[in-house]
């Protein structure tokens, strides 16, 4: 089974076909991260990478109940997912700069296909949320947040999904909105719920 994706990144686009896998493993927190996860959550995938362009290391976080494929209804009452935004400071401390619970699908969001969390990706103050799911007919979404020095939080960049039928990967068709199309919306407001 072959993955059409693509990241964006400051005017380019990148497409590549790889085989569909977990999201990597989740590498060690920081201690001071762990201690400011709220209750009743446990880590589904961290990475680290500079998220405000000062040169620090800072991590994205997604967290998930551990109970989350028997309460979430994709259609009634999805069980979210929150993303937290921790930016580094001096001596390893770490501050969560931003939530959301809204920027990460469920886990029965994906169809047939099951759980669509494919991982994060940060690089020089973008970071994107993958996705992969369908069944036949299989789908991407890529959906990249840009730091904005100016209000030091980060706003949408780009919603780019792609849709192909699994026997025919090669010739899906591409999509993709930008600041033109939703204006200037920042993570924490943003919905990926809302088409």
């Amino acid at each position: 089974m072959l993955l059409s994706s693509f990241f964006y990144y400051a005017g380019l686009l990148t497409l590549t076909v790889s085989p569909q896998a977990p999201p990597n493993p989740t590498p060690a927190l920081p201690a001071a991260i762990l201690r400011a996860l709220p209750a009743g959550y446990v880590v589904l995938n961290a990475t680290r990478g500079d998220l405000n362009r000062d040169a620090t290391p800072d991590w994205l976080v997604v967290l998930n109940k551990p109970d989350e494929a028997k309460t979430s209804d994709v259609v009634d009452h999805p069980t979210k997912r929150p993303l937290l935004l921790f930016v580094g400071g001096p001596g390893g401390t770490y501050t969560l700069a931003a939530r959301s619970d809204n920027a990460v699908y469920c886990v029965d969001c994906g169809g047939m296909m099951g759980d669509p969390f494919m991982g994060l990706t940060i690089k020089n103050g973008y970071f994107t949320v993958e996705h992969y799911g369908g069944s036949a007919q299989r789908w991407t979404r890529y959906v990249t947040f840009k730091y904005d020095p100016a209000t030091r939080t980060w706003l949408l960049h780009r919603d780019g999904s792609e849709q192909f039928h699994a026997l025919d990967p090669e010739h899906g068709t591409t999509t993709a909105k930008t600041t033109k199309n939703f204006g200037r919306v920042p993570f924490t407001k943003f919905d990926i719920y809302q088409e």
